[in-house]
Parts: C-alpha cells; structure tokens; sequence
C-alpha cells in the first residue's frame, strides 16, 4: 500500500553548495549530513512543509549507473501558497525555468510549474486545492 510522499533525492555535484542554496530557499538548515560536520557531506536531509517532507541531497557520485545529469524524467510538485511569488524567488536564486506556471482544468485553482536548480534538478512547484482540502479535513490550516 503507498502511504504517502517519503524522501525525494537530487543528486549535486557540490552537496555544500546545493545544501547553502536550498537553505536559503527553505530559510531552515538540513536536519541530517553524512557524513557529520565537519567532513564534506555526501547527504544532506531536509524537512519541509506540513508534514515534514524530506529533501536529499546526495553527491552525484552515488547516482546509479547511467542517470541522466540533465532535467527530465517525472517531476515531483510541492505546494506552495504563493505560485508566483515561489516561481519569482526560485528564478531570483539562480534557478532556471523548466515549465511556466500552467494552469490545468477549468477553474479548478490547480497550476503548476517548475524549474531546474543550479545542480541539474527539476524542482516542480504547484497551488493544488486538494492538498489544502486535506489539511482542513485533518484541522490544519491551509
């Protein structure tokens, strides 16, 4: 049975210096490095959002053999309240556009968009009404 989103991992060739940019984006430092400080990690961990998703940032050395260095593949979409205002600070932080803010449905408040970090990852953001329905439906504020 899938429970529910558990870790998404980006690959980097400097995790030091994807850990500083995605610390700036989320305004909170990883909770987690292998190996600790002060070693050069090869992980990093984050935990973001209502129910503390997590983020990692592993050295590309460890990719499995053959990934792709390039954007592609499924993209995975965080929530965001502000879809533009999230798009503009990515943009501002040096990432690059991958997708524009799309609007799906007719009416339903669903967007997305999404872009490709400085470290080769597509970082997908999204307004979906659903993901805030269930948070009002388990008495969290959306």
């Amino acid at each position: 049975m899938f429970r529910g989103f558990a870790t998404i991992s980006f690959y980097a060739d400097d995790v030091t210096a994807a850990a500083a940019w995605y610390a700036r984006l989320f305004g909170t430092e990883p909770y987690y490095q292998f190996p600790p400080a002060p070693a050069d990690p090869a992980y990093v961990e984050f935990r973001i959002g209502d129910d503390q998703d997590e983020l990692g940032l592993i050295d590309r050395r460890y990719a499995p053999p053959g990934a792709a260095r390039g954007p592609g593949g499924a993209v995975m979409h965080w929530h965001v309240d502000d879809l533009a205002g999230t798009v503009a600070r990515l943009l501002e932080l040096g990432a690059t556009e991958y997708q524009p803010i799309t609007h799906h449905g007719s009416g339903e408040g669903f967007a997305t968009a999404s872009v490709v970090d400085p470290f080769g990852n597509v970082l997908g953001v999204m307004h979906n009404p659903h993901h805030l329905e269930m948070l009002a439906a388990r008495g969290r504020a959306g």
